[in-house]
């Protein structure tokens, strides 16, 4: 009855957010003659997870062998969610790798997590290599698993790849979300490819998925870095037209693209609307447009 009331204890602490709470507790239980399970450890380093102390939950792990108790996937699975919101991914990688040493069969949301943790920490290769090693364990890449190795590739630069996962992603009838779209229109953006960043943005109209400002600042700039001021102008419309509101990364992709094209008259245009609407200029707007009335 002492276990199940204090799981249960540990469980509304995890739920609420209260890591600090659920820690008080844990050790006072260790302190006491209650005999904590796996259900305790794995409850307590959710908590942990949700309050991004993943050294907490790491040490809970620690403990959790010393006194000799078998983890669980749950407890693995908690573990690993907990690093992957710091971008711990060699721990990530540490601890799926001691859980297949123990036998214990990984799950869609053990790769999800160590994924996305390579994915916040700039380990793109270890992404794909993950990818290939959830393919062996009979377990099909979704959507998160995929959106995180996309983002992956872009922020390594290596927006082929992340091209080539979203045809996969395509090719598979797999859901695409506003994260999908984002992350391959920024590898469109980094390769200069601004018809296929203009046919993703079509993508998402045509699918009901909503863009935010990233992501149109990523058509923008594609075009812009591809000479297509006009393009890059009529999306800026767009975005005027709609809810969402254009700031300085915007007008700053549109301006240089003008600077390229030598229409100064647009360029200055672009600038004068910037103070209309209240949009804080930098370093870069001011040199773009000095560019722009030198050309």
């Amino acid at each position: 009855q002492d276990i199940i009331t204090f799981n249960a204890a540990v469980s509304a602490c995890e739920k609420g957010g209260e890591w600090e709470m659920a820690l008080l507790l844990f050790r006072m239980a260790l302190q006491s003659q209650v005999e904590i399970d796996a259900v305790s450890f794995s409850a307590a380093a959710s908590a942990c997870e949700k309050g991004g102390k993943w050294e907490k939950a790491m040490h809970l792990f620690r403990v959790m062998l010393q006194i000799r108790i078998e983890s669980d996937k749950m407890t693995f699975n908690a573990v690993i969610s907990a690093c992957e919101k710091s971008g711990e991914w060699e721990k990530s990688l540490q601890l799926l790798s001691w859980m297949l040493q123990r036998e214990l069969e990984p799950d869609t949301i053990t790769f999800n997590a160590a994924i996305s943790s390579c994915e916040k920490g700039r380990a793109w290769q270890k992404a794909l290599q993950l990818l290939s090693v959830m393919a062996q364990h009979k377990l099909e890449s979704n959507t998160v698993a995929l959106n995180a190795a996309i983002s992956s590739c872009d922020k390594f630069g290596d927006w082929e790849r992340a091209l080539q996962l979203f045809g996969v992603m395509l090719q598979n009838g797999m859901k695409l979300d506003a994260i999908t779209y984002s992350a391959a229109v920024s590898a469109c953006e980094q390769g200069g490819e601004w018809e296929q960043a203009l046919q993703l943005l079509d993508m998402m109209v045509q699918g009901s998925v909503e863009s935010g400002v990233f992501t149109c600042n990523g058509v923008i700039s594609a075009c812009a870095k591809g000479g297509e001021w006009e393009k890059a102008l009529q999306n800026l419309r767009l975005m005027t037209r709609s809810t969402l509101k254009s700031d300085t990364i915007t007008f700053n992709a549109i301006i240089i693209a003008c600077a390229t094209g030598t229409r100064w008259d647009v360029a200055l245009q672009l600038f004068n609307a910037m103070a209309q609407k209240t949009v804080d200029s930098d370093m870069t707007t001011l040199s773009a447009s000095l560019s722009a009335c030198q050309a």
